[in-house]
């Protein structure tokens, strides 16, 4: 069975971690190739000694400009016939594109006698150009698959007639054990931050969508209320060409300036793209995902895999990933007063918090670990090339029984 996995950047936000999760997990029996561009997502992807295609890097978004959308264009046509030439010199039975981009890509390139499958992980924003998006996806990939039924019925409204399917991605509990990582020596490791009576989070990208300024404003009146409280802001505004939808850059030194004018220089580290995520995560006392709309929330299984109680936006994906008041709390966006408050809440009760922590721990291995997610994308792809009439869809079956 050969799968050609295509990614439309190089960059490494969650979308590249679920893809990078799934790709360790799979069978060695399968032909696995990766067409994306040079950069920290190859250099992961060679460190899992799989072999590499590279396509052009394409940075357009779904909105119009005169400029930016002939060259998003360009750069999309022309990662299309990279991405076909390397699924016939693979001789690709099933083309699995990682996102939106690369799902128009794959659909350009309209692969003969493979099946497509595309992940959509966002939450597009409405218009004329979304719609065409999305109708083009749908029509031309075998299966349009959803990494939350929130991501599903946003996909449904724009492109009623996709072959949809939803899979929630998922986490190496291997790497996210407690058990494997010391808390106190984690918070040493932070220096100050690590001493403070509470330690906060916000794993995500620096854009305006994430919501990191609730999170500062929570902190905010986490100090007024005399708490000794840290946050620590892992993530950067990593995309940031001119055609992206999100000025990240305007946005995060928007947020240095909201610091500021708080006083909370000494309160808040930025601490950028890491690679020590789970000891980071682990150092905590309660991690913070206040998007405006999430899609999923990769960062909150992570946590709960960690035994770290969260907070989530209620808007999007996490309900369908925390119980609200079992594995942490579920909060409306942009209201730093109730996220202040539920931070109080877990911190103010160990007992409490301990209890929510073990909950999330046995959330994640009951539900999202990568053997689940594996066994449900493996039949996914059976679907897909059953869907194809291709001659190769009893092999999947093979290998469903042989790693079930």
């Amino acid at each position: 069975m050969r799968l050609l996995f295509v990614n439309h950047t190089a960059e490494i936000s969650g979308s590249e971690r679920s893809l990078l999760t799934l790709l360790a997990g799979l069978p060695r029996e399968l032909q696995v190739r990766v067409a994306c561009p040079p950069g920290r997502l190859a250099d992961a992807v060679r460190e899992l000694a799989l072999p590499l295609v590279q396509v052009t890097d394409t940075a357009g978004s779904l909105r119009l400009h005169p400029a930016h959308t002939p060259r998003a264009l360009a750069e999309m046509s022309l990662a299309a016939l990279q991405v076909r030439r390397a699924a016939s010199r693979h001789d690709a039975d099933v083309v699995h594109a990682n996102s939106i981009r690369a799902g128009i890509e794959v659909g350009l390139a309209r692969v003969p006698r493979a099946a497509s499958v595309v992940s959509v992980r966002d939450i597009l924003p409405p218009g004329r150009v979304t719609s065409a998006t999305m109708r083009l996806i749908a029509s031309t990939a075998t299966t349009v698959v959803a990494n939350s039924r929130h991501t599903a019925r946003s996909v449904q409204a724009l492109a009623p007639g996709a072959r949809l399917e939803v899979v929630h991605p998922a986490i190496d509990t291997a790497t996210f054990d407690p058990a494997r990582i010391d808390r106190r020596a984690a918070r040493a490791r932070l220096g100050t931050a690590g001493t403070r009576a509470v330690l906060l989070g916000v794993v995500a990208q620096l854009s305006e969508w994430k919501g990191q300024d609730t999170a500062i404003e929570a902190l905010r009146l986490l100090r007024d209320r005399g708490v000794d409280a840290h946050l620590l802001l892992v993530g950067s505004a990593k995309f940031v060409a001119p055609s992206t939808r999100f000025d990240n850059q305007a946005y995060a030194a928007a947020l240095r300036q909201q610091v500021a004018d708080a006083a909370l220089q000494d309160r808040v580290s930025w601490l950028g793209e890491r690679d020590d995520v789970p000891q980071l995560m682990r150092a905590l006392d309660v991690l913070l995902l206040p998007s405006v709309e999430e899609p999923f929330g990769r960062a909150l299984l992570e946590a709960m895999a960690l035994e770290v109680p969260v907070l989530a936006t209620k808007v999007g994906g996490p309900p369908e990933l925390v119980h609200d008041g079992r594995e942490g709390y579920l909060l409306p966006p942009r209201t730093p007063a109730a996220w202040e408050q539920a931070v109080r809440r877990i911190v103010e009760n160990p007992e409490r918090a301990r209890e929510m922590g073990a909950a999330g721990r046995l959330r994640v291995t009951e539900h999202f670990d990568v053997g689940h997610h594996v066994q449900a994308m493996l039949a996914l792809y059976e679907r897909a090339l059953a869907s194809e009439g291709t001659r190769l869809q009893g092999s999947i079956a093979r290998l469903l029984g042989r790693s079930g």
